[in-house]
């Protein structure tokens, strides 16, 4: 009776390392210039840059040029990307930088998120998920005009502020990585979080019975 094989699984990642390994086997592929490896990688980072530009903007057709945008920027950059943070990060940054530069140009544009996108992490952010919770009189009734207020005051915050709201509330990412993405440290990220969640907090409490 033969042994089963060692080599009967594909050739994919089969854990985080593995993965790890293999985005930086294809961004040195796509460094020397090997479009289909960047392809690749396009194909494996779409989905969340997507989510990012679409929630920094809750335009469909903006988020979607936004993202291609920071992909054709990565591209043209590539062989700068020194491996210093993972290249999710560092897509992840230019990403935000060119939502930023497009709301700058944008500042009166109406934002819609849901309040269900607020409340993914609900843990970390109490005082936003009090707001949007049974206490509120005539949930059901109201909830319509909660979602306007919220997208009014989320328009009212900076674009900065915003970003780290979208980026923690919104897409659940931790303190550290968003401070390598906006290039600040970790304390900064808790201040601007902190100070958004005030202002939300107070532009809103008036709904909160």
């Amino acid at each position: 009776m033969e042994p089963p094989a060692e080599s009967a699984q594909p050739n994919r990642p089969t854990s985080a390392a593995d993965e790890v390994a293999e985005v930086r086997k294809l961004v040195r592929e796509a460094q020397s210039g090997d479009l289909s490896a960047y392809d690749e990688l396009v194909r494996r980072h779409q989905e969340r840059i997507y989510g990012l530009c679409y929630h920094m903007t809750s335009n469909h057709e903006d988020a979607h040029d936004l993202a291609q945008d920071a992909f054709v920027k990565a591209w043209q950059a590539i062989r700068t990307f020194k491996g210093d943070a993972s290249f999710y990060t560092w897509v992840y940054r230019i990403a935000v930088n060119t939502c930023l530069n497009h709301l700058k140009t944008k500042r009166n544009r109406t934002l819609h998120l849901s309040l269900n996108d607020l409340e993914i992490n609900p843990e970390n952010d109490p005082e936003l998920v009090a707001l949007v919770s049974e206490r509120t009189p005539r949930r059901d009734a109201g909830l319509s005009e909660l979602h306007r207020r919220l997208n009014e005051s989320m328009l009212k915050l900076s674009e900065e502020h915003r970003a780290v709201v979208t980026m923690h509330d919104i897409q659940g990412m931790p303190h550290d990585e968003i401070a390598k993405v906006l290039g600040v440290n970790p304390g900064t990220v808790r201040s601007r979080l902190f100070y958004a969640r005030q202002q939300l907090q107070a532009w809103l409490s008036d709904l909160v019975g």
